[in-house]
């Protein structure tokens, strides 16, 4: 493939037609089931898909048949095929993946900026769902069309639009059931809900970090009680609910304490976090928004990212029975609830860490506190079978011609449902799991962007990777 000609081509597709839509798609608030349980009266995630369908359908790709798939009581999918191209395998397949639900709005936006108000600035679109996961599916299709464009023989290509990751994809295994005859024996998983280093070459994920969360709920009262009145007598559900999160993590250092909530760390997986911290030196920690004074965890920058990739970490990230400031009065609140989310290693089940989680929080309650854990979205890490050389080859090809500089591979500290789902169906696959998630793009969080350079750039090498692998040797 010329990449030069593909990259010119890519580049105004996306500033001709792809911006545009993505702007419009940002104005829709999509937000996954788990965060709009109205979602199918609302009508939201219908509209998106509506928009991402009709503006697949109207592409110049040859071979192309898509639909919107519906099964009853779940969450719609967009599913299309484009036959092989050229001398290809015709039973050859390429699964591609991507989502376009999003995460609720979340506080702490710019005072210019909002989750459903697009906005380019310094060649950043920002908004909810752009950057994850929204510009998959229209990435997905340009790198096909490029490829197309030049005459080139490709595999088969499956593409899968899910609309429920951000829930834990927990509708995704029925399609893919229900349409497994239909997708085939993939050969390359190419995923577009990933992570990058930086901005400035091509970051392959070779790991994923699993998810085991629930709500944590300690009662003390039938109702709130005047603190003066209370307070010496009645346990405080607070203080009991501390004394369940030592039982997790060690208050001062944060280290998670329960030894099934770790895995070994792969040698390779070790020297690539080498290599990752060589590559980015302080960029490592200096991504994130600290406030002035905060030193980040760990003592180097290879500890941290392995914190963030290998091992677990514990986040209170909701709470309930708890008043606002405005609104708090003197008052010994009944009950304290407060949302959890464990990260854990790419190779411990997520399943199994949720209910030993809930049977270590709920064993022998403080003061005999009404004491439960309810676990939701436990989800598997993934960890990448060893890429193919013709893989690597290509992924370097796209990121040298693309940046000047060498692929680099990395852990991701997210979890990525299907991952481990296609794992386990197709363990013969290569994995291409990539994504426009760089520093300070704050995927979930407040000004969240799309690095729209970037994305073009990787939309390329993606269409390197599809072109190459229909003459891969193995």
């Amino acid at each position: 493939m010329d990449q030069q000609t593909a990259q010119k081509f890519i580049d105004e597709l996306w500033m001709d037609s792809i911006v545009p839509e993505l702007v419009e798609y940002i104005r829709i608030p999509a937000k996954s089931p788990h965060f709009d349980a109205d979602w199918a009266s609302n009508g939201y995630v219908e509209d998106a898909v509506r928009q991402v369908f009709n503006w697949c359908k109207a592409q110049d790709v040859n071979g192309i048949e898509l639909e919107i798939v519906r099964l009853e009581g779940r969450t719609p999918l967009i599913f299309m095929e484009i036959s092989a191209q050229g001398d290809a395998d015709p039973e050859d397949t390429i699964l591609m993946y991507g989502h376009l639900d999003k995460q609720p709005e979340m506080t702490g936006w710019a005072a210019d900026l909002g989750p459903w108000k697009p906005l380019i600035r310094d060649d950043k679109l920002y908004g909810r769902g752009g950057a994850d996961d929204g510009y998959a599916a229209y990435s997905s299709l340009a790198a096909i069309m490029a490829v197309q464009q030049q005459g080139l023989p490709h595999a088969r290509i499956v593409v899968i639009i899910e609309a429920c990751e951000e829930s834990g994809s927990y509708d995704l295994p029925y399609y893919i059931e229900h349409l497994r005859d239909r997708i085939g024996e993939p050969t390359l998983v190419v995923c577009l809900d990933s992570g990058a280093g930086n901005y400035e070459q091509l970051w392959l994920t070779v790991s994923l970090r699993g998810m085991a969360s629930g709500t944590l709920r300690v009662d003390v009262l039938n109702e709130g009680v005047h603190s003066g009145y209370a307070s010496g007598v009645v346990p405080s559900s607070f203080r009991i609910m501390q004394q369940l999160f030592s039982r997790l993590e060690d208050r001062t250092t944060g280290k998670v304490l329960p030894d099934y909530l770790y895995a070994p760390i792969p040698g390779q997986r070790l020297a690539q976090t080498q290599a990752m911290a060589d590559a980015l030196g302080d960029e490592v920690w200096q991504a994130y928004p600290f406030v002035a004074g905060v030193e980040p965890m760990a003592a180097d920058n290879v500890e941290r990212i392995l914190n963030r990739t290998w091992r677990p970490a514990l986040s209170y990230t909701g709470v309930q029975g708890i008043p606002s400031l405005q609104d708090a009065g003197n008052v010994l609140r009944p009950y304290t609830a407060m949302k959890l989310s464990m990260r854990i290693p790419a190779t411990v089940d997520g399943e199994a860490a949720s209910l030993a989680m809930k049977e270590t929080l709920e064993a022998n309650p403080p003061s005999g506190a009404q004491v439960s854990f309810s676990p939701d979205q436990a989800a598997s890490g993934w960890n990448a079978p060893e890429v193919a050389p013709w893989l690597h080859a290509a992924l370097e090809k796209g990121s040298q011609e693309s940046f000047n500089r060498p692929v680099m591979y990395m852990g991701e500290g997210g979890t990525i449902p299907f991952m481990a789902m296609l794992g386990d169906f197709y363990p013969q696959a290569q994995f291409m799991i990539t994504g426009v998630l760089g520093p300070q793009s704050n995927a979930h969080g407040p000004n969240e962007f799309l690095h729209i350079p970037f994305a073009r750039k990787l939309t390329t090498c993606v269409a390197q990777v599809i072109a190459d692998h229909c003459q891969r040797d193995n």
